[in-house]
C-alpha cells in the first residue's frame, strides 16, 4: 500500500512538472557579460551578442534579469537594468525593463529563429552608487527546436514595437504635476507639442492580415497603466490596458510594481490597414515624474485567422499580473539618515553676482555648497537674492557621471530606497542630467554641464537630489533682495 501511494505521489509531481513547464520546451540560460559597471553610471550601450540557441526553432518564452558575480540579484536601489532590448536583425524583438517583465507566449505561437539571424544587445545599466561592480545580464529562453514535432504546430510572431517615443534611442518624455488633470497625465494625449514635426510616434499601420497575440506595458515609477487602440474605418476601440500593480506601500511612486499581460485566450482580429496606437499613463499626483516611458510591444501573428473581433464583447481584455514582488525591491527608503535639515541649519556664503550669477560645482559625487552630507561651513545652504541664480556645474562629466539637480520636499535629509526621494518639491525644476559624450552612448544626458535655478523663486530653502543617485542631497536659499 505504502510502495503504490508513493508511486501515485511520484506520478503527480511528475504530471505536475510536466504541466507548469512550457510543454516540454527546452529552457536555455545565457549569461551576458560580464559587463564591468562603473561608478554612478548610467550609459546606453550597444554591444554585439553572440549568446543564442545553436539550432533553428521557435522561442516561445524569454526572462530577463541581472545578476552579481556571484549570483545574487541586485537590490533595484543599488544597481539595475533600466532597460534592456534584444535587437534582431536591426528591429527590437524583445525587451525588459525595472519592471522585470517576462515574455510567455500563448500555447502554439513563437518567434522563428535562425542561426543566421544577428543580434545585437542595446542596454542601460544603472549604477546608483559611487562603487564600481561587475554583474551579468542574464536571461532565460523558452525553445522548442525546428527538429521536434511540436514545431510543426507553431504560428510564427513577430515584434510590433509600439513605443510613444519611437524612433527615438532614449525615447523618453516628462509627466509634471502642472501638466496633469484629476492627478493623472497622459502621454501623448495630453501633450498638444508631443509629435510637433509630424510623425505620430505611438502609432503602427498594420501591413498585413492576422492576429495579435500578446502585449504587457513598461512604465516607469508613476506609472499606472499603457493602453493598446485600434482603429479602424473611422471607429476606434481600446484592446488591451496594461496595470500596473504596485506593491509599493507608498503607492505608484516606486520601482516595487509588475504590470499585467495579456490572458493566454486574447487574440484580435486585424486586417491590412488597420492602426494601431499606444498611450502611458502617470499618477502626477504626489510628484513629477522626469524621462518617463510608455512602451508596448505586441506579438503579432501574420495570415493567423483565429483572432476575435476587436469590436466584440467576446474579446477577454482582463490582465495577468506578470510576477509577484520581488525580493530585490525591498528597501524602500524613508528612514532616519542622520543628514541635518536645511531648514534649520545657518545660512551658507552668499552666491557672488556677475556674469555667472554663482557657481556651484559638483565634483565626486558632492555638491561643493550646500551638500547636506559635509558637516562643515561648506555644508550649510548657500544664499542667493531674489531674483538671482545658482549656476550648477558637473564636473564629473570628465568620469562619464551624469547628475541632476532635482528639487524634493524639504527636509530631503531621509534614507535613500525605490521610494525616496521624489520629485515632490514645493515647486517643481529639474536640471536634465547634467553631462555630455558622444550619442548613443551619452542619449540620456541634456548635452550641456550647466544648469540654472530659476530666478522667480520666492524666498526660502530649497533642497534637490540627483535623480540618477539618489543619496546625493543638497540646499539653496533664496533671500529677500
Amino acid at each position: 500500500m505504502l510502495r503504490r501511494l508513493l508511486l501515485l505521489a511520484l506520478a503527480a509531481t511528475a504530471a505536475s512538472a510536466l504541466a507548469a513547464s512550457p510543454a516540454s520546451a527546452e529552457t536555455l540560460k545565457y549569461r551576458y557579460g560580464p559587463i564591468d559597471v562603473a561608478p554612478g553610471q548610467n550609459t546606453i550601450e550597444f554591444k554585439p551578442n553572440s549568446l543564442k540557441p545553436d539550432r533553428p526553432g521557435f522561442i516561445t518564452g524569454f526572462r530577463p534579469n541581472l545578476t552579481y558575480m556571484n549570483g545574487k540579484v541586485p537590490g533595484v536601489d543599488v544597481v539595475h537594468l533600466h532597460h534592456g532590448v534584444w535587437i534582431v536583425d536591426n528591429y527590437p524583438t524583445y525587451a525588459a525593463g525595472e519592471e522585470k517583465t517576462n515574455i510567455e507566449l500563448p500555447r502554439g505561437y513563437g518567434y522563428r529563429y535562425d542561426r543566421d539571424q544577428v543580434w545585437v544587445m542595446n542596454y542601460m545599466i544603472h549604477n546608483l552608487t559611487p562603487t564600481p561592480t561587475k554583474v551579468y545580464l542574464t536571461y532565460e529562453l523558452d525553445f522548442v527546436p525546428a527538429s521536434s514535432p511540436r514545431a510543426a504546430r507553431i504560428k510564427d510572431v513577430d515584434t510590433i514595437w509600439m513605443d510613444v517615443r519611437y524612433g527615438n534611442v532614449y525615447p523618453v518624455f516628462d509627466a509634471l504635476r502642472a501638466d496633469g488633470t484629476d492627478g493623472t497625465y497622459t502621454y501623448p494625449d495630453d501633450d498638444p507639442d508631443a509629435y510637433a514635426d509630424g510623425f505620430k510616434r505611438n502609432q503602427w499601420t498594420i501591413d498585413r492580415d492576422g492576429a495579435l497575440v500578446y502585449t504587457a506595458g513598461h512604465l516607469h515609477p508613476g506609472g499606472l497603466h499603457t493602453d493598446l487602440t485600434l482603429t479602424r474605418d473611422g471607429r476606434t476601440v481600446n484592446l488591451f490596458r496594461s496595470k500596473a500593480k504596485y506593491f509599493e506601500p507608498a503607492g505608484a511612486v516606486s520601482w516595487d510594481v509588475a504590470m499585467t499581460n495579456t490572458p493566454p485566450d486574447w487574440r484580435v482580429d486585424v486586417r491590412k490597414g488597420d492602426v494601431l496606437r499606444v498611450s502611458g499613463t502617470y499618477d502626477v499626483s504626489k510628484a513629477s515624474w522626469y524621462e518617463s516611458m510608455a512602451i508596448m510591444p505586441v506579438a503579432f501573428a501574420p495570415g493567423d485567422t483565429t483572432g476575435i473581433d476587436p469590436f466584440s464583447d467576446r474579446l477577454n481584455r482582463r490582465g495577468v499580473l506578470n510576477h509577484g514582488h520581488l525580493p530585490e525591491n525591498d528597501n524602500h527608503g524613508g528612514g532616519p539618515a542622520g543628514l541635518p535639515d536645511p531648514r534649520r541649519l545657518r545660512a551658507g556664503a552668499p552666491i557672488a553676482a556677475g556674469a555667472g550669477d554663482g557657481e556651484v560645482t559638483i565634483d565626486g559625487f558632492l555638491y561643493a555648497r550646500g551638500d547636506l552630507s559635509n558637516p562643515m561651513a561648506a555644508g550649510r545652504p548657500p544664499v542667493v537674492p531674489q531674483g538671482g541664480s545658482i549656476t550648477f556645474r558637473n564636473l564629473d562629466d570628465a568620469r562619464e557621471v551624469w547628475h541632476t539637480i532635482t528639487a524634493c520636499k524639504a527636509p530631503c535629509n531621509k534614507r535613500t530606497g525605490i521610494a525616496y526621494p521624489l520629485a515632490d518639491g514645493e515647486v517643481d525644476f529639474d536640471s536634465g542630467e547634467l553631462g555630455t559624450g558622444p550619442l548613443p552612448r551619452a542619449a540620456a544626458t541634456a548635452q550641456r554641464t550647466t544648469w540654472q535655478t530659476p530666478k522667480d523663486l520666492s524666498p526660502g530653502t530649497y533642497t534637490y537630489f540627483c535623480r540618477v543617485h539618489p543619496f546625493m542631497r543638497g540646499a539653496f536659499r533664496v533671500v529677500p533682495r
